[in-house]
Formats: C-alpha cells, structure tokens, sequence
C-alpha cells in the first residue's frame, strides 16, 4: 500500500516572491499558491505570474505543488486556469465549488488545453449548497478530482455560524463531508485556524478533524506546519499495535479466522487492513522525514 501524506496543507501568497520561495524549505506535505482570497484584485496579475514561474521553476521536493485559482465566473477564471494548467502543478484548487456540473466543465476546459492528464483538481466546499451537494460533487471523480478541501471560513460567513471553539455549528457539515469522500475514494482536508497565536487551539482543532477522518489541515502560517504534521501521522504506540495485529493475522494458525482475541481486545478482519494503512502512512511520514528536502 502506498499512500502520499497530505497532513499538512500550506495557503501562500501568489503574489509574495519571498514566500514561495521560502516555500522550499518547508516541511509541508502540501503547498498551495493562493490567486484567489490572498491576493488583492490589483495584483492579481503579478500573482499568476509568480505562482506559475515558481512552479515552472520547481525544487519542491516531495511536496505536492497546489495552485488556486479564483472561481470560475469572475473576471480572472480563465488566465488563471491557462496559467496553472501549463505550470505543470500536481493540481488546481478551486474555490467554491457547489455541483458536478461545475467540475465537468471546468474538466472539460483543462482538456481543450490540453493540460496533462496527471493534473488533478482539488475542490473546496465552502457554501451551503456545497454541504448538500457533498456527495454529488465528490461523485465525479471522471473530472479529475482527488481532493476535498473544507472552506470553513466561507461556510461560516454563508451560513453565520458562530466560529467557536469545539466548532460544534459545523460538526454535521464536516463529517457529512468526509462520508462524502469516503465513499468515493477521495482525501479531504480540513479547514484553517485562524488564531495563529494560540497553539492550544491549533492543536485542538487538528485533534479534532483527525479524530473525524480528514487526512491532514489546510494552514495559514509556517508555525503550524511542526504541529499539524504530528497529530495527522500515527503515533509510535499506534504503529505498534497495529504491527501487533498484522501479525497476529498472518500466523498460520489464524489463516481461516475472522476475528482473534490479542492482548484482550477482539480484533477482526476489518482492524487488519485498518493495521495495514496506519502502517503505510507512518512508512510514507518516515521516508518525508528521511529526506526532508
């Protein structure tokens, strides 16, 4: 099994040169170069151009290169879309994507620009009628769609949901969301935290949609990459246990069992191929880890 980490999920500015080159020492998994709400409406030019020379340039290493553009229908789509889709990034982010239509026809716009068909797309829900078309969109994955990505502060202003600790207006929305990707195969990351200061909540917060199912949290500053990167990777406690059943399974004696009782806990099939993905993940932490770069 080989997995690609997604835990931590880094927004820059399109339009700050020192920031996406700083961008290749970060120990992100995932780094997304921001048109859209970053960028304002004066500089998106400059921004387009930064973000698609920087990717062109390369020297990113392992880490997954993201562009967002801004959302189809305003005056800056199309270049945008042009832009990305010869930069040669591992996808596109768009905003505020509320149907499958949506995608089909932006999927449809990569083709006619004969975009490679390794570009994939990430989609943010950030709307009301995204978190009812959830499953809809996450449905056409024929559009090259790999990822959902959670827009939580868009949400709560569409919606005026209070942005509390716990986030306990939003918990339907969220795990609506990652059933929603989970039955069609897709990896969905979680929304940012605005407080950069407040580390305790930062953590929480990661603790909180990894304890949901999301694969990793979409940043807002370099400081909480160290953290979001430890919570959404097992742990050494996890490995081993999950180590302990991969082999409890594969002992001849178990070969025609569904279930085993190890070290007091019923453990069953399910639990193994459980077992097998945490220790894949830590294996593909271990190897970012090893090199850094």
């Amino acid at each position: 099994m080989t997995l690609r980490p997604r835990r931590s999920v880094l927004y820059m500015p399109g339009s700050n040169a020192r920031a996406l080159e700083k961008a290749r020492t970060l120990p992100a998994d995932a780094l997304i170069f921001d048109l859209e709400d970053a960028v304002a409406p004066d500089a998106k030019g400059t921004a387009r151009t930064l973000a698609a020379d920087a990717v062109k340039a390369g020297g990113f290493g392992h880490r997954e290169v993201i562009i967002r553009v801004n959302g189809e229908g305003t005056p800056w789509f199309e270049d945008d879309l042009r832009a990305a889709a010869t930069a040669g990034p591992d996808a596109i982010l768009l905003p505020k994507i509320e149907t499958p239509q949506a995608l089909a026809r932006i999927a449809a716009m990569l083709d006619a620009l004969h975009a490679p068909a390794g570009l994939r797309l990430w989609a943010m829900l950030e709307t009301p009628l995204a978190m009812l078309n959830a499953g809809a969109v996450a449905a056409a994955t024929a559009t090259r769609l790999a990822v959902l990505v959670m827009g939580t502060n868009d949400l709560a202003k569409e919606t005026r949901a209070r942005q509390i600790a716990g986030r306990a207006p939003m918990l339907a929305w969220l795990s609506h969301c990652v059933a929603a990707a989970r039955a069609h195969g897709l990896d969905i990351v979680d929304g940012v935290y605005n407080s950069i200061a407040d580390e305790a909540g930062f953590r929480a917060e990661c603790e909180q949609g990894r304890d949901f199912g999301f694969d990793g949290k979409t940043l807002i500053h370099p400081s909480q990459i160290a953290a979001c990167n430890v919570v959404f990777a097992p742990d050494a406690a996890e490995v081993a246990w999950a180590r302990r059943i991969i082999a409890a399974f594969a002992l001849p004696e178990n070969a025609g069992k569904g279930a085993l009782q190890i070290e007091g806990r019923m453990v069953e099939r399910l639990h193994a191929d459980m077992a097998a993905r945490t220790v894949a993940m830590a294996a593909a932490v271990a190897g970012r880890q090893a090199s850094p770069k």
